[in-house]
């Protein structure tokens, strides 16, 4: 979709050559693919580098001891695990051994799959420079860093943390999966947390969720789908119902590339009975259909939210995150605000994943294209109606606390 299939060959090929030696560790052969495979240019096509970053964990390895957010072509420190308290929240990092920010991020890009380098920042950014810093340069044991804060400067030298205790067993992840409810004076505010898990049991958080809205009589509600995962549509289908005032999908369409492989998938891990994985078995191999949904009707009227809608956002709304709330901007079910998504509302998802054969490494892989409600490509990610920058996406929230002040 991003990639010609000569362009895609031609990197297999010059990645081929670079081989020197006829055997590798699961690290090495991890990046090796995860190079051809980002080729691609697709957040959902990828190969994870856990499984080699874990079993470096447990045998005591270290990072990087900075994590940054990625501003306007910037890297700001967000969190500093070293020891070296001076290096201060919100500094630019400008050096790492020598090497300008943008050298550095250049050598991981093609370790991160993405649609554009906003879209491979986030990820940097989620799944941290530390871990990315050693999956590119490997493991070292100090670092000298150049930084820029108050007004000045400044080079300083700094030791590699332990992975596990100093970083892993320390942290929080960007990406937050847990479901909230709570009130504020002027408005109800909703995090629905990733769209997976057990359909009944976020069903019934959902149905009880605006159950204490309607009883606490909320004339506005936020919902938060910043630093969310995504998921299944059924589930944030569910959701908008309470929000729609009238029958509504979730994508105006959407197209399934089959293939043997996908096939052979399906009947191995998929109920043949439904119609959306019948539908794979039913097409030849290579061929590219659309799959209709049916419309998903709203709650009944005494259940809806009649009130005014807010949907925030930010770079860190993937997947379905990003398909949900263009989803409720294109119907007009609620205003967008924060910060244009990485992900693209148009977008190439609906993953499958299969096991290599001689080092069981999982390939995940894009089988489905989705396009937005009102049907324009522009190239760019979710555009909020009401544009807040997330600075440092830290504990300072300034989308929501700047939305709060907006809302009477």
């Amino acid at each position: 979709a991003y990639t010609s299939k000569e362009d895609f060959e031609q990197n297999f090929e010059s990645i081929k050559n670079e081989i020197k030696k006829d055997s590798f560790n699961l690290l090495e052969v991890t990046k090796l693919f995860q190079k051809i495979v980002s080729k691609a240019n697709n957040g959902h096509t990828r190969i994870s580098f856990v499984q080699p970053y874990k079993m470096y964990v447990k045998t005591g390895g270290t990072v990087f001891p900075l994590e940054i957010a990625i501003e306007n072509g910037k890297a700001f420190v967000r969190k500093n695990w070293s020891i070296n308290k001076d290096i201060q929240i919100g500094a630019e990092l400008k050096r790492i051994n020598g090497l300008r920010i943008k050298q550095v991020l250049e050598k991981i890009y093609p370790l991160v799959s993405g649609e554009r380098t906003y879209f491979m920042n986030a990820q940097i950014e989620y799944l941290t420079l530390p871990r990315y810093y050693w999956l590119a340069f490997g493991e070292q044991e100090n670092f000298e860093i150049e930084i820029f804060q108050n007004e000045k400067s400044k080079v300083i030298k700094i030791n590699a943390i332990s992975a596990l205790d100093d970083f892993e067993m320390k942290r929080y992840d960007i990406i937050n999966h847990e479901r909230t409810i709570k009130f504020y004076p002027n408005a109800a505010y909703l995090n629905p947390g990733h769209f997976g898990g057990k359909f009944e049991q976020y069903k019934q958080f959902i149905d009880t969720t605006f159950i204490q809205i309607k009883a606490k009589n909320s004339k506005n509600l936020i919902i938060d789908l910043r630093n969310n995962p995504g998921g299944d549509d059924a589930f944030s289908d569910y959701l908008v119902s309470y929000i729609a005032n009238k029958p509504f999908k979730w994508a105006s369409r959407f197209q399934l590339k089959t293939s043997a492989h996908l096939k052979e998938n399906t009947r191995h891990t998929k109920d043949t009975t439904k119609a959306y994985w019948k539908s794979i078995l039913e097409h030849n191999n290579g061929e590219i259909y659309d799959y209709n949904f049916s419309f998903n009707e709203p709650q009944a009227k005494t259940k809806l939210f009649r009130g005014k809608v807010y949907v925030l956002v930010n770079r860190q709304s993937y997947s379905q995150s990003t398909v949900t709330a263009s989803q409720i901007q294109d119907y007009g079910f609620g205003t967008i605000v924060g910060e244009e998504t990485a992900e693209f509302p148009n977008l190439y998802a609906s993953v499958y994943n299969y096991k290599l054969p001689e080092t069981a490494i999982i390939v995940e892989v894009s089988k489905g294209k989705i396009e937005r409600i009102n049907g324009i490509d522009n190239g760019k990610g979710v555009i909020p109606d009401i544009l807040i920058k997330d600075h440092l996406l830290d504990e300072q929230d300034e989308i929501l606390e700047g939305l709060l002040k907006r809302i009477h």
